[in-house]
């Protein structure tokens, strides 16, 4: 069987064309997606809203915004999230390590504040069982300097 070139250039060429605008859209997504944030950002720095002074939130906004026109701003996804939970956690004592996994995952756990009322507060109610008495000590005898019986 005999392939005709010009039949798989032609496909080839649309292949590319549609790879070529679904990239091209995806990027136009993502310019749309950091213009609005930049202006909802711009919006909380001028009425007071951030936790910074003005000239500062206008400032950093502004990088934001140049940074995802570069494709440089990292995610927000929570995957990336959970990781750097994971890494926090991961610095804590054996102890304690655990019960901090367990909250950060949400589980059980009572979430409350916020970042701009200057943090979250994530509390989890772990019961440990108290240990058993120690066993009693054996009795001493009544009279210490009496001969014991034969």
């Amino acid at each position: 069987m005999r392939l005709n070139k010009n039949a798989m250039y032609k496909a080839l060429g649309f292949s590319l064309c549609a790879l070529n605008l679904t990239f091209a859209a995806s990027l136009a997504s993502a310019a749309d997606t950091a213009a609005s944030t930049y202006k909802q950002d711009r919006a909380d720095c001028m009425d007071g809203r951030s936790t910074q002074d003005r000239a500062t939130c206008l400032r950093d906004v502004g990088a934001a915004l140049n940074e995802a026109r570069h494709g440089k701003l990292k995610d927000d996804d929570a995957s990336v999230y959970q990781k750097n939970a994971r890494i926090r956690c991961n610095a804590l004592p054996d102890a304690d390590r655990q019960d901090c996994l367990l909250r950060m995952s949400g589980r059980d756990t009572t979430i409350t504040g916020s970042v701009s009322g200057g943090g979250i507060l994530r509390e989890t109610t772990t019961t440990i069982p108290e240990p058993p008495p120690p066993a009693a000590p054996a009795p001493e005898p009544m009279y210490p300097n009496m001969p014991a019986p034969r």
